[in-house]
């Protein structure tokens, strides 16, 4: 079933559309650091936007973070993810994994990643091998050591905007002075620059282009093919900043951007590349990324600006550093929603029914709505992944079987309800009522499971390391069949089969 486009949606391809009109056949101009006014337009035009060039960080770290890279990928912990886009099956060119925070989830592109965790202080994970622990510690490390850099960068930021001084110069050299910490803020000033750096998890990225059958081209300007489409990054705290780790796999002395016969950006070389949205007049920037190389997105950065990542000839990695947007998306929320939702269940009677404290139609309402996200946000979500997850640790699968015995508890109570609607002796105005407030939630659960059930039948065509669509649905819920036909999830997770070619 096609998922009907959001809004949003809806006015990003109308603008994407737009745009492509009025450039007909012609490219937008954009610059390199060949191009003698390419640092000014930085200046000017992306002031939010920082490179640290690798010889800035420490060489200790540099080879600490690469081994680290080397070794996840050796363990085949990096996968391509299936997103979802205008209600398409989409796999993605690079490999990822996210590493972050304990209990911490990401979502992109309507699909939920859930953190493989760094060992914090105070917690116990349990590693499947030790050399994936010690990566995932020195990438809590990197993590530390880029948000003491963002503080910095974001200082200095705020200190000049206060003045009336000459623009922030946004390309640090190894030997770039720095304003002290805290020189110029108040309290509050402080805590509000340390909390949009607050880092609380990483999205590792892998691709190696000549594994690639097919890159798409870069749509406006012309600057190649790429291997991460322009974009906004999704699910961030508002004005938060991003810091990337850029590990290109060079080969020696193949860089050939200082070739005058050269047009553009050099295509054996790695770049991100940015443009302020929906503008034709600002010509865009491709920034070359070489082994080591830091840049940062700060402030608002991130919302009136598109980047893209646009590939060069060799094997890259990537550790992109995010204050992600976790208000109800950690396991704790999702824990305390049902506890929430389960606060109208009685105890079970001898018949394994159970009885319900309160009909009152708001309380339903709650109830159905957080059935709906636990089934749809969380436990699909992760199943729909396979065994990824496994591959590093098994610290998600307790709290996941938790999640489904809480969702099977829910399951309960929708019956429940549904019992009582068909008691002859309940007033038609009450029943009324109670199927208007849960209605809403039992068609979108409904529709739901219909969609996932179709994205499964397409999985396996889409990547071998995802789940084979072995399943044997026809289940429902409940003896009403009619209103909403159930995909088992218990039948969802086990009869599927994590396959690899």
């Amino acid at each position: 079933m096609k998922r009907t486009q959001t809004a949003e949606e809806r006015e990003r391809e109308a603008k994407k559309l737009r745009l492509l009109e009025e450039l007909e056949d012609a490219w937008l101009p954009y610059l390199t650091p060949k191009d003698d006014e390419f640092y000014q337009q930085w200046h000017l035009k992306y002031p939010k936007l920082i490179l640290r060039e690798a010889d800035s960080v420490p060489e200790e770290l540099h080879k600490e973070v690469q081994e680290a890279f080397l070794t996840l990928h050796k363990h085949g912990c990096l996968f391509r993810d299936l997103v979802r886009i205008q209600g398409k099956d989409v796999l993605t060119p690079v490999s990822r994994i996210l590493i972050g925070n304990p209990g911490c989830t990401y979502k992109y592109l309507n699909t939920r990643l859930f953190t493989v965790p760094w060992p914090v202080k105070g917690s116990t994970i349990k590693y499947t091998e030790d050399e994936i622990g010690a990566a995932c510690q020195t990438f809590l490390k990197l993590n530390d050591y880029l948000q003491t850099e963002t503080i910095q960068a974001l200082e200095e930021l705020t200190s000049k905007e206060k003045s009336s001084g000459d623009a922030l110069p946004v390309y640090i050299a190894p030997d770039f002075p720095r304003i002290g910490m805290g020189s110029s803020f108040d309290g509050q000033d402080e805590e509000d620059v340390k909390s949009r750096a607050a880092y609380n998890v990483t999205l590792l990225n892998f691709m190696d282009p000549q594994k690639m059958s097919y890159l798409k081209e870069e749509p406006y300007f012309g600057m190649g093919k790429m291997a991460v489409s322009w974009h906004h990054d999704e699910n961030l705290v508002e004005r938060s900043a991003v810091a990337v780790y850029n590990y290109s796999c060079e080969g020696p002395e193949e860089e050939s951007e200082d070739d005058p016969d050269l047009e553009g950006r050099d295509p054996d070389t790695w770049h991100v590349g940015f443009k302020i949205s929906w503008d034709i007049e600002t010509p865009g920037l491709a920034i070359p990324l070489h082994q080591g190389d830091c840049y940062f997105m700060l402030d608002d950065l991130n919302a009136t600006h598109q980047h893209c990542v646009l590939a060069g000839s060799q094997p890259r990695f990537s550790s992109t550093h995010r204050v992600a947007e976790c208000s109800t998306g950690t396991l704790d929320y999702i824990l305390q929603r049902c506890q929430l939702a389960l606060q109208n269940l009685r105890d079970e009677v001898d018949d394994g029914d159970v009885s319900l404290k309160s009909l009152e139609p708001a309380i339903l309402k709650q109830g159905e709505e957080i059935h709906n996200e636990v089934e749809f946000e969380w436990l699909r979500q992760y199943w729909f992944q396979g065994n990824r997850y496994k591959k590093c640790t098994d610290w998600w699968c307790q709290p996941m079987t938790q999640l489904e015995g809480l969702w099977k508890k829910m399951e309960g109570v929708t019956n429940a309800v549904l019992r009582e609607v068909r008691k002859e002796g309940l007033p038609v105005e009450q029943r009324n009522e109670i199927l208007t407030a849960i209605l809403a939630s039992l068609t979108t659960r409904q529709n739901l499971r219909r969609e996932w059930h179709a994205r499964r039948e397409t999985t396996f065509y889409l990547n071998p390391y995802f789940l084979s669509p072995k399943a044997n649905y026809g289940r429902r819920l409940g003896e009403d069949t009619d209103r909403c036909p159930v995909v088992s999830l218990s039948d969802y997770k086990a009869k599927c089969v994590f396959i690899k070619f």
